[in-house]
């Protein structure tokens, strides 16, 4: 696998696994007992740990693209014959 196409490829997955992660443990200010002020969104979490989010997100994406870099290497996921022309 091309490494331009190894970044670009982990990269998707990277935004793909933090969609998927955000809503994980979120709790809103009401919910946690607080007053939601004025301007503030009444869906708003309360505490978003978006850095916790992060890390978690960072190593699913890394194993999942361990899992592809080993699936590219041993045959079963062929980008190149994937890709080429059919005659």
């Amino acid at each position: 696998m091309n490494p331009v196409t190894g970044i670009l490829i982990y990269a998707v997955i990277w935004w793909l696994v933090l969609f998927m992660v955000l809503p994980f443990g979120v709790r809103t200010v009401r919910e946690e007992g607080g007053e939601v002020t004025e301007g503030e969104a009444t869906s708003a979490p309360a505490k978003p740990r978006i850095f916790t989010k992060m890390v978690i997100t960072t190593l699913i994406s890394a194993a999942l693209m361990g899992l592809i870099i080993v699936a590219s290497e041993v045959g079963w996921l062929d980008f190149r014959a994937y890709f080429a022309p059919s005659n």
